[in-house]
């Protein structure tokens, strides 16, 4: 019997529903949440990235404006711009697109963004928290995959998970979160010796190293949810994840799909915390 496919475009949607109602309830009390994109240069990706995001805001209710800079711009420009958007009431969200041309510095870019406005959960008082579980804004990527574990009613506390992948983007993060609802955590790398020692004894394997189908089925403990972070694109053009999802989806109990898995959710948590921003916004308004 071969694994459960966790549908992330199914929970994407059913999850963007509930956050149309609760724009709604915004914009019937006077605030309509507003999210800020920043993109500097000509990357095809992120120029699709940013699109995309556009698009979810407008289905949502929510507003986002575009802010573009050539590759050439001096990070002050963006930096003033930030500034500009801190002060401004009407912008609930800032996101800035990574990643920056070489001569930015992006940490000192993503602390530019007022706490309260971090809905991409990167800076650095919200990649702390995490640390307390007190975080405002939780990074959209790992935040997706534990709404999909919820959402499919995956146990998380007393579960051995495995994290594959360091990134202060995905893999820190996901580890933390994991081990803020009750799970026991080992982090691993591609690098890690006898990788598969780790990964077979995995209740739940997440894998976020960028290595196209590096997960195979004997790495796999039979009945494990398995969540593939990867995208990869080959040289065919076709895309796949981390996970060799034809042989593991014979062996786990539960897999996500590339693509249709993971992503979907990314930019569902995107509006999310947006959304959030934005009933924060409204509850200090009240309680001047």
């Amino acid at each position: 019997m071969g694994a459960q496919i966790i549908d992330g475009k199914k929970i994407a949607e059913l999850v963007r529903a509930e956050l149309k109602l609760r724009a709604e309830k915004l914009i019937q009390s006077g605030i309509k949440p507003g999210l800020a994109v920043i993109i500097v240069g000509d990357n095809a990706a992120s120029g699709i990235y940013v699109r995309n995001k556009v698009k979810a805001c407008s289905e949502v209710g929510i507003y986002s404006e575009v802010h573009s800079f050539p590759s050439s711009a001096q990070q002050s420009e963006v930096l003033n711009c930030i500034q500009s958007l801190n002060e401004n009431p009407h912008i609930h969200g800032i996101l800035v697109q990574l990643p920056l041309p070489s001569h930015f510095e992006n940490n000192r870019v993503i602390t530019s963004i007022a706490v309260e406005k971090d809905v991409d959960g990167f800076h650095l008082y919200n990649v702390g928290a995490l640390v307390t579980g007190n975080t405002i804004f939780s990074p959209c990527t790992p935040y997706g995959v534990v709404v999909m574990l919820e959402r499919n009613h995956i146990p998380i506390e007393g579960q051995h998970a495995v994290v594959i992948g360091r990134s202060n983007i995905v893999g820190k993060p996901m580890a933390l979160m994991l081990l803020e609802r009750g799970a026991t955590v080992t982090i691993c790398t591609s690098k890690t010796r006898d990788l598969h020692e780790f990964t077979k004894n995995a209740d739940i394997l997440v894998v976020a190293t960028g290595k196209p189908r590096m997960i195979t089925a004997e790495m796999v403990k039979p009945g494990a949810v398995v969540i593939d972070v990867g995208i990869n694109r080959l040289p065919d053009g076709k895309l796949c994840g981390d996970v060799d999802y034809e042989s593991v989806k014979n062996i786990a109990g539960y897999i996500t799909p590339v693509p249709g898995g993971v992503g979907p959710m990314t930019i569902t948590m995107l509006l999310c915390n947006t959304i959030l921003a934005a009933e924060r916004a409204q509850a200090n308004i009240k309680n001047r």
